[in-house]
Order: structure tokens, then C-alpha cells, then sequence
């Protein structure tokens, strides 16, 4: 087993205690998704969609609504079968036991790839020749995720946090991944860059369920992890109306052919 291999597998398990917050607590993605894809590249209902890395279903869900037959590809075990509880009602949802390297899917089968939150966890260039012999000659590929704004008062102080008790978090931040890491990606000329505003409302038992939802963050047990939990109390109390805290994100959408 190689180092890549091992990292790989290491990756795939973060998730796996994290589940019921990250159902519970993570944002879903804005409506206003699926026309600009209609608009932008013709998206149909008949377009087959592979979702990579697609957790337990967040970013298969509105090709779903849409009509689209979605494969979900996603190796850990625990996520997987948690998409399948969810969206199993959905005759056009399959999961599969892939990754973003090895997805397991036919040559040239898909009409879009989409990838929701979990680009930064990929190996970029194995994923690249994957997504080539996946998609169809004129296959397109949708980058996107949730980007918390982080210089509102409360959202800069719940930053603030994650800075002093969470593990490597500067490392795993997808806010690393931006126009600049993509260009050598997407084919030269093909690159589409979209944001959506988005929001998110929490009393502090839903705050508490997204922050622990993420996989950098220490769980119960950790010594970080009571300090962190007070210093959450302390900002929430602090910005709180009417019992309630609120994120804000960018939903930032790059779209292309790779």
C-alpha cells in the first residue's frame, strides 16, 4: 500500500461519527443551482449525473428533485448508507461504493459531474483522468461548496474558534481551493464561475450539530473539546436574537470541462 493509497483510506473514515450532524446541521445548496445549469449547459432531466464524494445525498438532492438519474459515489460506508435511507425513495438514485480516483462507473456514462464540498479531499490529478473516462464527449464537471462569510461579527468570532481548537483546520479549509488551484483543472477557456447567496439559522443545539458535524473539529473526549464547547456558548450568547445565530455563505459554483 502506497502513501496515497493510505492517505486516501484515512480520509474516506472522517466522516464516519460525524453523520447524524452532518444530516442534522450541514446547509444544503440554493435552489437557484439548477437553472443556472439549465441555462449555462442545457441541463436536462434525462442528464446523468455522478455525484462524487456525495456524503449522505446534500448535493444529489436537487438533481434528484430535478429528475436526473444520480449516481451517488461516496466510499465511506457509514454516509453511503445513510444517502440511501434518505434518498432511496428516489427510483432514479443509486449509490456506489466508489471515490473520486476509482468512482467504479462505466467509461463515457455521465453527462455532468458534480462535485459538493469534497474537491479538497481529492487527488487531483488520479480524479482527473477518472472524471475524463466517466464522462461523455461533452461532459461538463460542477465544482461547488458553501463558504461561510467570515468577516461578520459573529461568523468572524465562530471563525475565531475553529482557529484555536480545531485540528489542521487552515489545512482542510476549502476556502483554500479558488480560482487559482482550478485553473489547471478545467480546460483552458471552459471555466464558468457562479455565486448563489445562502443562509443558515441555528438556536445553539443546531450550532453545536454544525460545528461538530466537521471533521477537523475535536469530538467529546479531546482535551480541546470543552473549551471549545464554552467558547461556542460564550459567542452565542454574546450575538444570539431571539434565541437564534445565523451564517452566511457564498455558495460558489465553478463549472467546466477538464
Amino acid at each position: 500500500m502506497n502513501s496515497r493509497t493510505f492517505i486516501n483510506m484515512k480520509n474516506t473514515e472522517r466522516f464516519t461519527s460525524r453523520v447524524e450532524n452532518y444530516v442534522k446541521y450541514r446547509p444544503h445548496y440554493p435552489v437557484a443551482v439548477i437553472p443556472f445549469l439549465q441555462e449555462e449547459i442545457r441541463l436536462k432531466k434525462d442528464s446523468i449525473i455522478a455525484d462524487i464524494g456525495a456524503g449522505t445525498g446534500i448535493s444529489s438532492q436537487p438533481f434528484l428533485d430535478n429528475g436526473n438519474k444520480v449516481y451517488a459515489v461516496e466510499p465511506n460506508k457509514a454516509m453511503r448508507e445513510m444517502a440511501v435511507k434518505l434518498l432511496g425513495r428516489f427510483p432514479n438514485f443509486e449509490a456506489v461504493d466508489g471515490s473520486a480516483e476509482d468512482t467504479k462507473l462505466p467509461d463515457a456514462s455521465v453527462d455532468l459531474i458534480v462535485v459538493g464540498t469534497a474537491f479538497h479531499w481529492f487527488d487531483q490529478p488520479a480524479a482527473t483522468a477518472e472524471f475524463r473516462r466517466i464522462g461523455k464527449e461533452d461532459a461538463w464537471v460542477v465544482l461547488m461548496w458553501n463558504v461561510r462569510k467570515s468577516k461578520l461579527p459573529f461568523e468572524k468570532a465562530y471563525e475565531d474558534i475553529l482557529h484555536k481548537y480545531a485540528i489542521n483546520y487552515k489545512d482542510m479549509d476549502h476556502r483554500n481551493v479558488g480560482l487559482e488551484q482550478l485553473v489547471d483543472f478545467f480546460i483552458p477557456g471552459t471555466l464558468v464561475e457562479k455565486r448563489f447567496l445562502n443562509t443558515q439559522a441555528f438556536d445553539f443545539t443546531a450550532l453545536k450539530g454544525r460545528m461538530l458535524s466537521s471533521s477537523y473539529v475535536p469530538e467529546e473526549g479531546h482535551p480541546s473539546y470543552e473549551p471549545m464547547i464554552k467558547a461556542l456558548e460564550d459567542i452565542f450568547n454574546k450575538y444570539q436574537q431571539n434565541g437564534m445565530v445565523t451564517f452566511h455563505y457564498d455558495t460558489a459554483l465553478y463549472l467546466g470541462r477538464v
